[in-house]
């Protein structure tokens, strides 16, 4: 019996986020297809680390300050050791996998799961921030492959690197699984989702600035002078303590809450009357098709990237403007007043659902063995 070669997939940590949750399901995904599959961490750190079954094995590079040449240099003594096939590599900009494979024969897979360009927006003017931009446009194209998370990610991981469009594959991330579906009818033991009380409003995703919860809470307030309703924000970050004080500004104390990061947030999205997703921008979105298995209601920022493309522009959803609180707050109400056929969403979000996602990327797999 032919043994399959090993393939790994490299990732800062584990974190909660919405690219270490997709990249970990592409490993479990490999793994069950008979795939020899290393995960490869620069800190095995992160709340999804409980997550990763004994069918893929974890490897903790131990890298610490200075991080990048660090992780580089104890990448390179795993690839050197274990000389996998091909490396996938994710949340990677300065590309410690291009650094670290001099010497071996693992072809090296660039995982965009951002969209690149609004990150680097913020560092404009500094110097890191253009090393970043000069990095991918010098390192990426070097890479013997290219994934990006979405359409409108693809197009500018090309214009960044100055690569045509068609040098780099478009695969959707698998975040939709049998445990979603699973998990969306555990039970909630939260009073606010009682019989009779008001609509809840959800929000999910890193307290950070790209994730622009400022946006929601200040058109939730303009939606609770209307109607009785709440907004939960699950989810974790640097922000806490200015969206906390902007919910004590704006009197919505009673009506808003914060809990922290959330292992089931399916059973959330299952009982919520609507999702928000308020970003500035993000490379997928996989919280917008968590959001449709979960037969949620979705209310979306047309951000670059991602959700237009989950949302088949606007055919599973509303989308709007960033960072526009008054076109939130009428979309909102719409929404709140329009039924929606709970099972149409259920069924677009199959088309992100795993399996059919990770045949891709077996198929990418193949065609560079």
């Amino acid at each position: 019996m032919n043994v399959k070669p090993l393939i790994s997939v490299f990732l800062p940590a584990l974190a909660g986020g919405g690219a270490e949750r997709a990249m970990l399901y592409l490993a479990i995904g490999l793994a069950e297809r008979g795939w020899q599959v290393d995960l490869v961490l620069a800190e095995a750190k992160g709340e999804y680390l409980d997550r990763v079954p004994p069918e893929v094995r974890l490897v903790d590079l131990q890298a610490k300050f200075p991080v990048l040449i660090s992780k580089t240099i104890a990448l390179r003594r795993y690839l050197e050791k274990e000389q996998p096939a091909i490396l996938f590599s994710a949340l990677d900009i300065l590309s410690s996998a291009y650094w670290a494979r001099s010497g071996v024969s693992t072809r090296i897979v660039m995982c965009v799961q951002t969209y690149l360009s609004e990150q680097f927006r913020s560092h404009q003017g500094q110097t890191f921030g253009k090393l970043r931009s000069r990095m991918v446009r010098w390192l990426y194209p070097k890479s013997d492959a290219i994934v990006a998370a979405s359409w409108g990610t693809a197009k500018d991981v090309a214009e960044l690197a100055q690569l045509p469009l068609d040098r780099i594959q478009v695969i959707y991330n698998p975040v939709v699984t049998p445990e979603v579906f699973h998990k969306s009818e555990e039970p909630l033991e939260h009073p606010w989702f009682n019989p009779g009380e008001p609509p809840v409003i959800l929000g999910i995703g890193r307290l950070v600035s790209q994730k622009d919860f400022s946006t929601l809470i200040t058109a939730f307030a303009k939606v609770r002078e209307q109607r009785p309703v709440r907004l939960i924000i699950l989810g974790e970050g640097e922000k806490r303590s200015q969206l906390e004080e902007l919910i004590q500004r704006l009197g919505l104390e009673q009506d808003v809450a914060l809990p922290g990061f959330a292992e089931n947030p399916y059973a959330y999205l299952s009982r919520a009357a609507l999702f928000v997703l308020s970003s500035r921008f993000e490379g997928f979105g996989n919280v917008v098709a968590e959001a449709l298995a979960c037969g949620a209601p979705v209310v979306s920022t047309d951000c670059p990237s991602g959700p237009a493309e989950i949302l088949e522009c606007g055919k599973y959803g509303r989308l709007i403007p960033v960072a526009d609180s008054d076109a939130m707050t009428i979309a909102i109400l719409e929404m709140l007043d329009t039924p929606v056929d709970r099972a149409v969403l259920k069924q677009r979000s199959l088309e992100f659902e795993r399996d059919r996602i990770v045949d891709q990327y077996v198929a990418l797999v193949e065609s560079l063995l």
